[in-house]
């Protein structure tokens, strides 16, 4: 029997996802709606693939990713995104994720990829796999110097967070986080905390999932 983890804080995205894979009798679906709960779940019960939606209250983003990553280093992640921008699949990914759809992906292809996740491979949805290939990445490389640290700093920030806040949320100290922001004007080229937050707002950084 396969267990599967899907962590969603969409009651009806939980249930769409138990219902398509209930028609396989070898899947028992498990679920979480928070990152702080899936990680509670992982700890205790042995689980084969993790489904994660990465916009969670809380404890969320590509944070929560890695900390999954770190606490069952050996469970493949799929990720299962509301956006289908390369970025997203490509930080999602480089944090240890095994896949990436969109939520505007095909039963057929989700289920795809969960077959192919589980197989041991790398699964990213078609329609993400072409713009990776054939889009002019300018944003990408613009932000490719920023870390999953980073990029989850930086939403956090534009979502109106104060600098205590992300740090009470990331679990690290305000000074880190501090410091990690002036890294970023850094690489970014920026002076000022405005300017980041305008950066994140306009390259859709304040919803990273």
């Amino acid at each position: 029997m396969i267990r599967l983890l899907v962590v969603d804080d969409h009651a009806i995205v939980r249930s769409g996802i138990r219902r398509l894979l209930g028609e396989r009798g070898e899947i028992e679906v498990l679920e979480a709606a928070s990152g702080e709960e899936a990680l509670s779940m992982v700890a205790a019960s042995a689980i084969d693939l993790i489904v994660l939606d990465l916009n969670l209250p809380g404890l969320g983003g590509l944070e929560l990713l890695r900390r999954l990553v770190s606490a069952v280093p050996k469970v493949p992640i799929l990720i299962f995104s509301q956006h289908a921008e390369a970025i997203y699949a490509t930080k999602a990914l480089e944090a240890g994720a095994r896949g990436f759809v969109s939520k505007n992906t095909l039963p057929e292809e989700f289920l795809e990829a969960v077959d192919a996740v589980l197989a041991g491979e790398i699964a990213i949805e078609k329609n993400i796999q072409r713009e990776i290939a054939m889009r002019d990445l300018a944003d990408d490389a613009y932000l490719r110097p920023l870390t999953e640290r980073d990029l989850e700093i930086l939403r956090l920030l534009a979502a109106g967070n104060g600098l205590s806040e992300i740090a009470a949320k990331l679990g690290v100290a305000y000074k880190t986080v501090a410091n990690t922001l002036s890294r970023i004007k850094e690489k970014l080229g920026v002076t000022q905390t405005s300017e980041l937050i305008r950066i994140a707002v306009g390259r859709g950084l304040t919803d990273l999932s």
